[in-house]
């Protein structure tokens, strides 16, 4: 049986929040019964946009990553549900009912990703709950996805099978794979928020001038042993990423021209090694 997943390319969101904002003019004021009370005008985020800064200027980039509820098909709030409050449907969404979860806000803290949000107005935890309004009426798509200008965002209806396929394939990731909840919201390029860099600029001095080094022969060791080459571009600049934050001492060797040079730095976060002078 075909079942919902979300596929989010990080690489490709640019923070416009044209989801986020969808989902409110989805949900704001609007009653879907069976589906969900009115979401709040202030405090909720069903669609939240995570911000991730690395590096250093002028070596630097932003990652942002969309979260919502993962529709996981090994769901932990489910499991801290004894009365039929969260039901998951056939086509892997999970609904939390409006009318038989009213006044359990312990629910809120059964999410290990932060993605149940208490109505204090209507006493009663929500999620965002794929438009499940909406597909049962026969849309394709979720509002957040119709409305990614740059295709960021996808709503996909495959056999589990299929879209395990596509994740082994593609390389996604879900966020968190240590809890083992099954998500059904996949990213791709993931590591832009997870992975750290090392990275820097290769210059000489000729001539009494100071120019960069096109073509530098660049090599990352760790432990003694190479795990990474590169290549130096016009600008002088390489970089080494998907490296795991605080995988500690690395060693940078350069050569050019019949010039070395060896750089020793320590990986806590993203770092940018600077000018390097040969």
């Amino acid at each position: 049986m075909k079942k919902w997943n979300m596929i989010i390319d990080v690489a490709e969101c640019t923070n416009c929040n044209l989801c986020t904002l969808a989902a409110m003019d989805e949900y704001v004021g609007n009653e879907w019964p069976g589906y969900a009370k009115p979401m709040p005008k202030h405090g909720h985020k069903w669609i939240n946009i995570l911000q991730k800064e690395r590096g250093q200027v002028p070596m630097i980039d932003v990652a942002y990553v969309p979260t919502m509820c993962n529709h996981c098909d090994d769901a932990p709030c489910m499991k801290a549900d004894s009365a039929g409050a969260i039901r998951k449907r056939d086509d892997g969404i999970v609904l939390i009912d409006p009318e038989k979860a009213k006044g359990r806000k312990d629910l809120v803290e059964a999410c290990p990703y932060g993605h149940i949000w208490w109505n204090e107005e209507h006493q009663v935890p929500q999620i965002w709950p794929f438009d499940a309004h909406l597909i049962d009426q026969g849309w394709d798509k979720t509002r957040g996805a119709q409305s990614c200008p740059t295709g960021a965002m996808r709503a996909l209806h495959l056999e589990d099978d299929e879209m395990a396929r596509m994740a082994r394939e593609e390389g996604l990731e879900v966020i968190k794979p240590e809890l083992a909840s099954r998500p059904r919201v996949y990213y791709r390029n993931l590591w832009r928020y997870t992975k750290c860099f090392i990275g820097g600029t290769i210059s000489a001095e000729a001539g009494g001038v100071v120019d960069c080094i096109d073509g530098a022969r660049v090599r990352l060791v760790k432990d003694g042993r190479v795990v990474a080459e590169t290549a130096s571009d016009n600008y002088g600049d390489f970089k080494f990423d998907r490296l795991d934050e605080g995988s500690g001492p690395y060693v940078v060797e350069i050569s050019a021209g019949g010039r070395k040079k060896t750089v020793e730095t320590q990986l806590g976060d993203s770092i940018n090694l600077g000018e390097i002078r040969l």
